[in-house]
């Protein structure tokens, strides 16, 4: 079983997932921010391919790249980073990018390797669902890769239920039609959403992202999905404190937090 499903059969609710960009704060510390966050309790990691235009990142992700490109991340070092990580390391992880660097890459090489380095799942912002019907899909398949597609509140129920149907692992609920970043509170219309969601009953798991940063919005997403998925909160205090540990340990006392 695939460890994303392997999770969500466990846990059904209250999944935490966070996001940091490969390569950040330095190099050669993406192994270590991925040890440590599972040592912490976090149950699903996705590990963030730095592009040069990440077009659904708000600013906070979008230094982060700019700053591991300038490190020397890219995609042949971070499968070399990943190539030893499974004997240490149990949870789900997933590979979240954009279309561009991957197709460089080549698709199925890219998918091989996914595979060969243990990752359950990719994320990619920019593949049309329709594309990854016709063409992406058997190739993930072939080499056991969840692909995670993502829905907005624009998004009919029609396609919600064809992504339901013709994907698996999680699907990720992006909090509002905007870019990445945290936000003090989700206002009526973003949680009648959630609940418009939930009452759908969708055969797989549903994970919030996008905005989580305090107890408000964490508590208010939790309410209505198996977890969250927090991003931006976390590069911002894993730039600050470059120590992820310390970075994770602020961020749950965020989440905790009345505002």
């Amino acid at each position: 079983m695939n460890r994303i499903d392997q999770l969500f059969h466990t846990h059904k609710d209250h999944v935490l997932s966070i996001y940091f960009c490969a390569g950040t704060p330095t190099l050669e510390g993406t192994v270590e921010v991925i040890r440590t966050l599972e040592q912490k309790g976090v149950q699903m990691i996705e590990i963030g391919i730095p592009f040069s235009d990440p077009m659904a990142d708000g600013p906070v992700i979008q230094h982060a790249a700019t700053q591991a490109l300038r490190n020397g991340m890219t995609l042949r070092t971070l499968f070399s980073q990943l190539e030893h990580i499974r004997p240490e390391v149990q949870m789900p992880l997933v590979l979240m990018g954009y279309l561009n660097p991957i197709m460089q890459y080549g698709f199925e090489n890219f998918c091989k390797k996914c595979q060969e380095c243990g990752i359950d799942g990719v994320i990619i912002p920019d593949l049309p669902f329709k594309d990854y019907m016709n063409e992406y899909r058997p190739v993930a398949e072939k080499y056991g890769l969840h692909m995670i597609m993502l829905i907005t509140p624009e998004t009919s129920e029609e396609r919600i239920r064809l992504i339901d149907e013709h994907t698996n692992g999680f699907i990720y609920m992006v909090s509002s039609a905007a870019v990445t970043g945290a936000q003090k509170e989700f206002n009526a219309q973003k949680q009648a959403y959630f609940q418009r969601i939930e009452q759908m009953h969708l055969r797989n798991p549903r994970m919030i992202g996008f905005g989580i940063s305090n107890k408000n919005t964490y508590e208010a997403a939790a309410a209505h999905a198996a977890g969250c998925i927090i991003g931006s909160k976390f590069v911002t205090l894993l730039e600050e404190e470059k120590d992820p540990g310390k970075a994770i340990d602020k961020l749950k006392e965020m989440l905790k937090k009345e505002e």
